[in-house]
């Protein structure tokens, strides 16, 4: 009986062992194959809302009592961040968003669902134009819901459910979609104020088409998350947050992750090294796995996403088992501040 087990280790060693070409620290394309195409995809983090809500330790939900971002937006105020110039508040001082998704003309909102528990939408009710920002720009949008959510310049206008005290600013760049508000409706820049924005202030959300080419959404293929307890981290396309096994491997290339492990975490797919944003491009690369689909590697590690991760940005996965680890910009291993 002992011989039986060993034999059927041996077996499952040999098969998790994948052979790649030059894998080290540079590129590990390991061909061109078939993308991978994981049980559960894309349509498993929200519904209608594919980006969406950084996690921080928990699930992006609104802590209960937290009425002051829940509430009427009042007066709105122009406050100047650093590294982002001139961002819109609320009348508490709580940082208001804006999602690249979204459209302006119509104003239509695409954060629904779990989505809109991580950003909730600003009530339209009672908002009123302070200094710096032009009150024709203010509108209000009907929610599939029936409610009126604030507009900036056609924007649908958000709060962060992670922006713990007036000023916090953590929703900035989660998912590569979502901004801190400019004044003018356009993301926040230094020396900036999106004065060029489009008017839409109070223009109906319709069943019409998505706003024209120059309002597109960006598709970052990865991007860095900054999450408020680990760092920058690496997230895919939809703003989930992209794990690494330690039961896998580098060096030989060696996939731990097999059978009843997919069921929960799924292999992220290979991406377009050109639509990589801030992260170096020779840390990506792909390996084959036993299935014969290709798997996105970073500084050679392959690279998962977690089922229990319900908006972009949640961290559910990390330290999970004492195995998975969400992965730095630099590639690491990343680690709990404290």
């Amino acid at each position: 009986m002992k011989k039986l087990h060993r034999g059927i280790f041996a077996g499952s060693a040999v098969a998790a062992l994948l052979l790649t070409a030059g894998c080290s620290s540079g590129d590990n394309s390991a061909g061109k194959g078939d993308s991978v195409q994981p049980v559960g995809d894309t349509k498993q983090v929200g519904s209608g809302y594919d980006l969406y809500g950084n996690g921080g330790a928990g699930s992006g939900a609104v802590p209960a009592g937290d009425a002051a971002k829940n509430g009427p937006a009042g007066q709105l105020q122009v406050k100047e961040v650093q590294s982002l110039g001139a961002t819109v508040t609320d009348s508490s001082g709580f940082t208001l968003y804006r999602f690249d998704k979204d459209t302006p003309k119509p104003p239509k909102s695409s954060c629904e669902g779990d989505c809109a528990t991580a950003w909730p939408p600003v009530a339209a009710d009672d908002a009123q134009a302070g200094e710096g920002i032009d009150k024709t720009l203010l509108g209000s949008v009907q929610r599939a819901d029936g409610t009126r959510q604030l507009t900036l310049a056609g924007w649908p206008v958000y709060r962060y459910a992670k922006d713990a005290k007036a000023g916090d600013t953590l929703g900035e760049g989660v998912g590569g979609t979502w901004h801190a508000l400019g004044p003018g409706g356009k993301p926040a820049a230094p020396g900036g104020g999106g004065a060029e924005a489009p008017k839409g202030g109070g223009e109906e959300a319709g069943s019409g088409e998505a706003a024209g080419a120059g309002e597109a959404a960006r598709s970052d293929a990865l991007s860095v998350n900054r999450n408020s307890e680990l760092g920058p981290i690496i997230a895919d396309a939809e703003g989930r947050t992209l794990y690494r096994f330690d039961k896998d491997s580098a060096w030989p290339m060696k996939i731990g992750c097999l059978g009843a492990c997919l069921d929960t975490w799924k292999p992220a797919k290979p991406v377009d090294k050109a639509l990589v944003k801030g992260i170096a491009a020779e840390l990506v690369g792909t390996v084959k796995r036993p299935d014969g689909t290709e798997q996105l590697t970073i500084d050679c590690w392959p690279m998962y996403t977690f089922t229990g991760d319900k908006a972009a940005g949640d961290i559910n996965g990390h330290n999970k088992q004492n195995l998975w680890f969400a992965v730095t910009d630099k590639g690491k291993k990343a680690k709990s501040a404290g």
